[in-house]
């Protein structure tokens, strides 16, 4: 993949490959802090601590019956269980995702170690528990933790089964998705009347029109908030691999661009969990040493935030 050759060649030139290549339970060190403790986030309707980076499935485990690329894929998922995270998140959008993650969690032996999350995606509003239980056999797992509905499809519907499984104990949280910025408006009435646990959206660096409405909305009514392309699909280490990271980033763990852009998502107060999605080991140790040491404050963002405007 280019994103992946590009991001290694940057810490490659950077002389930072001897952090990426650390073995997990060294993050602490890598993040520059002395405390191993991840960082966590409550999820709001129930108080339950939530490790702040999840892992992300989309294109990247989506490698249908290919043994050796299935046994990569089990590797990162490893890794990203040795550093400390457990949100995985899925969809039945995501090709062989499910089949593959299923398999990696039966030869870890890890069904019981993931906060298991996917989503229910399809225009038949009356397939929800059908399609709930064809990925909790793809999975292996004895309930889902969450099941959002993804991209507002067929919401309504979707969401009314939700409420009814969680209510006889058949999944633990309900949510909406939706991503690249898309239905925001339609979005934020959902979460103005409806129950929901938890909503995914995007926001990063560059795509902040979450900050407007959706993210006090969610403070406001007490919802987790999950986002997805924390990296922009890739696009900010192509836009800023090659520039230099302000080294006054390091007083809150932050050595990688990598760390750079997750840490300001996770600094955002609304936010409980960034699910960036990778298929190497490499950058999986890499995202998941941002799961330790600080977050940056207010004052901090503005301040990462006109660094990188200024480039």
């Amino acid at each position: 993949m280019a994103q992946g050759f590009s991001r290694r060649r940057f810490l490659m030139g950077a002389g930072l490959s001897g952090l990426v290549v650390r073995a997990p339970w060294v993050f602490a060190d890598a993040a520059g802090t002395a405390s191993g403790a991840p960082i966590t986030r409550v999820i709001p309707s129930t108080g339950e601590a939530l490790p702040a980076i999840g892992m992300g499935t989309w294109i990247t485990f989506n490698v249908g019956g290919d043994a050796y690329l299935v046994e990569q894929r089990t590797r990162v998922l490893e890794t990203f269980l040795a550093a400390g995270g457990t949100l995985v998140d899925c969809s039945p959008m995501y090709g062989s995702s499910a089949e593959v993650l299923g398999e990696a969690l039966r030869t870890l032996n890890a069904r019981d170690r993931v906060f298991a999350a996917t989503k229910i995606w399809t225009s038949d509003e009356s397939a929800t528990e059908r399609q709930a239980e064809a990925s909790r056999q793809k999975w292996g797992v004895r309930r889902f933790d969450l099941l959002q509905v993804h991209n507002l499809l067929g919401w309504p519907g979707h969401l009314d089964s939700l409420k009814a499984m969680k209510a006889r104990g058949e999944l633990r949280y309900l949510g909406i998705t939706t991503s690249h910025g898309r239905r925001h408006g339609e979005l934020a009435r959902i979460m103005a009347s409806e129950p929901l646990d938890f909503v995914q959206l995007t926001y990063n660096l560059f795509d902040r029109e979450a900050e407007e409405r959706l993210l006090p909305l969610a403070q406001e009514r007490g919802i987790a908030v999950i986002v997805n392309r924390p990296f922009q699909g890739g696009a900010l280490f192509r836009r800023l691999q090659s520039r230099p990271l302000p080294t006054w980033a390091e007083a809150f763990g932050v050595r990688t661009w990598a760390a750079f852009f997750l840490k300001f998502v996770l600094g955002h107060p609304a936010v409980t969990c960034a699910i960036p999605a990778t298929s190497q080991v490499a950058h999986m140790q890499e995202n998941m040493a941002a799961l330790y040491g600080q977050l940056p404050d207010r004052s901090q963002r503005e301040r990462m935030l006109a660094y990188v405007r200024s480039l």
